[in-house]
């Protein structure tokens, strides 16, 4: 086991934290939440968790071994950094580079180019026969200035986000206002806990968002939709990937023709530009909420999200749901989503 630091996203206060956990559990790894700074997460895991943090993670951008953390102080970084036994890290002949971030106006941008000065310097009164590199480091130490800390380690992989771009609502073949970006699809079915080969559904699947985040981490996938021209739809998307889903189904969500899944995602239809069949965002939810009680074994997940006004909390336990845990995003001035999770 080994202390372990996490860069997030800064896009949400709350559901990088929640969906570094939910990977974890899913994939059945030991860890322990040591402190939750803004935008940091440290926690005490084995290093080979960060292959599945790498692999599935929408929200997550740096993951690195921690050397230490201390105050923001640059007495306290100094001494600090004395104490590192850098030897033990830098093989002989190696070359490194320091790259320290700022979360928000934790520090001056001033600071930051100082800092990667004055710790390479030391890295290298500390080690022989290294030297810096700055364009195809063999090491690159990671410092981050937030909360008033400083935490610093070593990189282990940066996740970019570009994948997660490249799947926007707007670049897929077919589009429509509704469709849910894709990592916060795969930050919901992360939250679901969903595991490679469990069969994941999503009653409303629409553009094919959660399908093909799902599928991208090994889960099978099936989608219901009402709507002859979403259904059409998804299909040209899903096949733009090359995924092959277990089944697109036209299909009533409140009635679903399933007999087991392993776990649910999904984001039922609201506003303008969606149809509620001649009901209401509400008794939608409450109605699919209600059936796949039936789908679901005791202990699996269905994520959801709705607007903030429709209370999932509420309607989830008056089902027989116990409720986990809520996130909130904001999307504009009218629709505020609840992102919700709930174990059966």
């Amino acid at each position: 086991m080994a202390n372990l630091f996490f860069l997030v996203s800064g896009e949400n206060k709350t559901l990088p934290y929640s969906e570094i956990s939910a990977i974890l559990y899913a994939e059945k790894i030991d860890f322990l939440i040591i402190e939750k700074l803004d935008q940091v997460l440290r926690l005490n895991a084995e290093i080979s968790c960060i292959k599945e943090i790498y692999l599935r993670s929408a929200y997550t951008r740096i993951c690195a071994i921690e050397l230490f953390i201390c105050d923001a102080d640059k007495k306290e970084i100094i001494d600090c950094l004395n104490k590192t036994n850098f030897k033990n890290l830098i093989e002989k002949k190696g070359s490194f580079a320091v790259r320290v971030k700022r979360v928000k106006n934790y520090a001056k941008k001033s600071e930051v180019m100082k800092y990667e000065r004055e710790i390479g310097q030391i890295i290298l009164n500390k080690t022989a026969n290294t030297k810096v590199n700055l364009t195809e480091p063999d090491y690159i130490f990671i410092g981050i200035l937030t909360s008033g800390k400083f935490v610093f380690g070593l990189k282990i992989v940066i996740i970019y986000p570009k994948l997660f771009d490249e799947r926007r609502p707007r670049k897929k073949p077919f589009f429509h206002p509704s469709a849910m970006p894709s990592k916060l699809a795969r930050c919901m079915v992360n939250l679901a806990q969903a595991k490679r080969n469990d069969l994941l559904i999503d009653p409303f699947c629409g553009t094919g968002s959660t399908l093909v985040e799902a599928t991208y981490i090994g889960c099978q996938t099936i989608g219901l939709d009402a709507q002859l021209k979403m259904l059409e739809g998804c299909k040209r998307n899903l096949d733009h990937y090359n995924i092959e889903p277990e089944g697109l189904i036209l299909a009533d969500a409140r009635n679903p023709p399933i007999i087991r899944v392993n776990c649910a995602v999904t984001d039922p239809p609201y506003g303008r530009c969606c149809s509620t069949m001649k009901s209401t965002t509400k008794k939608i939810v409450e109605k699919v909420l209600s059936s796949f009680t039936f789908l679901l074994d005791k202990g699996a997940r269905i994520c959801i999200a709705s607007p903030k006004s429709i209370d999932l909390p509420s309607l989830g336990e008056k089902v027989g749901y116990k409720h986990i845990e809520s996130h909130f995003v904001y999307v504009h001035r009218s629709l505020t989503r609840e992102i919700a999770v709930f174990e059966r």
